[in-house]
């Protein structure tokens, strides 16, 4: 206890120091961005519109920017679309439903039972198109979203990593706020940043004996590696039951440590939540054939290596939580522990603050998708589920193709004094307006509680205005 509160009391006294040096920084690297008496047009190039990231939100915004006309551009790292796609998840099997049939004609009603098609007014564009599989391979998802790019034309400069964001000391006479380099060395300058470069960067908190693991994004798919091994797997989400799935026919037995039980979607009706496609292994557990769960915080045990090679759990030392850890002995020890938001690419006087909830996990957001922090810096995709974590579906493509679109809409208005879309009907037709949407609707039906119709009545002239999924 001694040693703990003399570390604190080291660390409160740092705490000043780590300010100054953080302002030094900010106001050294902001006398080097303000524009250099040489410098030219041609040394920097102007963008409206910068999107981060080329996966399904960055070209759902792509896609409506092209369509209003705005002066925009997509900067992807990889080359190719849906990267992350490419890779994840490991063992290839979506678990975003691909409903190609639902007894109905109406195409705003099929979307709801559609998780994978991006938005467009091409019918040719939907996932039904490329795929027939209740559950999609991965693969298919890469080249869906490549022909969504290539056939609506949309913007991406590939192999482009964005790199040290950061806000003008002042703007400039163009009203550019932003610069930002590539990894070639070209200076951009953005008016608005949008980031949709999704949850990406593996959960990796330390514990004692972490280097003796592997981490899903590294894990093999040989099931060849895992023959008579004993494997301990830790989490208790779907990428975690998805490798113990794939493993658990080839090893000794399978163990799943996480500090609770799992939570299934069909009990929680969350989509994030373990899905029955991936809990077979609960299966092995119940009917006693070897595989089981394991309850313990990380936070208070070790990973040791023992005398014959292999891996232990143990309490840490000073752990003072009565627990006893099983005797099991691991030959591979696999991380599971989710995907966290990635702000590397920011300056750091132009990081956006992390949310306290969810320990960090998502940048802090208002309810109009900007950061908290920074003014003009927008969030897509899964990195703005923040708003709407396990509630409804923002952080995956059958929500956030409409938080993008809703987005969208507010900067039409914000920058450009593009009114929200519209449509007056006599009063008399309120009632059927009403029923129609709440029949049909996809977007209010996925985003429920986080956007909603409005409408405006006109008592004088007997009339209505309906606006459609505005964000509440």
């Amino acid at each position: 206890v001694d040693g703990k509160m003399k570390a604190a009391a080291s660390t409160q006294r740092l705490k000043p120091l780590v300010v100054l040096a953080t302002a030094f920084l900010c106001l050294t690297l902001a006398r080097s961005e303000e524009p250099k008496q040489h410098s030219t047009d041609g040394d920097r190039k102007k963008l409206d519109y910068c999107v981060v990231g080329a996966g399904p939100s960055g070209l759902q915004m792509a896609y409506f920017l092209k369509k209003a006309g705005r002066d925009y551009r997509v900067f992807e790292k990889s080359n190719t679309t849906g990267y992350f796609f490419s890779v994840y998840p490991k063992h290839r099997k979506l678990i975003s439903i691909n409903k190609v049939h639902t007894g109905q004609q109406n195409p705003e009603f099929n979307l709801r039972h559609d998780w994978n098609s991006l938005l467009s007014d091409d019918p040719s564009l939907l996932f039904k198109h490329f795929s027939r599989d209740y559950f999609p391979h991965a693969d298919t998802m890469v080249k869906y979203l490549d022909e969504y790019r290539r056939k609506l034309d949309l913007h991406v400069q590939f192999n482009s990593e964005v790199r040290n964001i950061r806000r003008l000391p002042k703007e400039t006479p163009t009203g550019h706020r932003f610069q930002f380099e590539d990894q070639h060395g070209d200076i951009y300058l953005c008016k608005y940043m949008i980031i949709a470069n999704g949850m990406s960067k593996p959960n990796e908190p330390y514990f004692e004996g972490h280097e003796m693991t592997v981490g899903y994004e590294d894990v093999s798919t040989d099931v060849a590696d895992f023959e008579a091994k004993t494997v301990l797997i830790l989490g208790r989400g779907n990428s975690a039951f998805e490798t113990a799935n794939h493993v658990a026919g080839v090893a000794n037995y399978v163990h799943l440590l996480a500090s609770s039980p799992p939570r299934f979607a069909w009990s929680t009706h969350y989509v994030g939540d373990l899905r029955a496609v991936n809990n077979e292994l609960l299966d092995h557990y119940q009917l006693k054939s070897l595989d089981g769960l394991l309850e313990a915080n990380l936070n208070i045990l070790r990973l040791v290596r023992t005398q014959s090679g292999r891996m232990a759990l143990q309490l840490r030392n000073d752990s003072s939580f009565n627990y006893v850890p099983p005797d099991d002995q691991y030959d591979v020890v696999v991380r599971c522990l989710g995907f966290v938001y990635d702000d590397a690419m920011f300056s750091p006087c132009t990081k956006p603050e992390r949310n306290p909830k969810r320990n960090g996990k998502f940048p802090l957001i208002k309810r109009d998708y900007e950061s908290a922090n920074v003014p003009d810096i927008y969030f897509i995709g899964s990195t703005a589920h923040s708003l709407d974590f396990r509630e409804t579906a923002g952080g995956f493509i059958h929500g956030f193709r409409y938080t993008a679109r809703a987005l969208h809409r507010l900067l039409e208005w914000k920058n450009h004094g593009v009114p929200w879309p519209s449509e007056r009907r006599p009063l008399a037709q309120l009632v059927d307006a009403i029923v129609t949407r709440i029949n049909e609707a996809s977007g209010i039906y996925q985003m429920h509680h986080y956007l909603g119709d409005v409408i405006i009545l006109d008592r004088s002239k007997l009339e209505f205005e309906y606006l459609q999924e505005f964000p509440l």
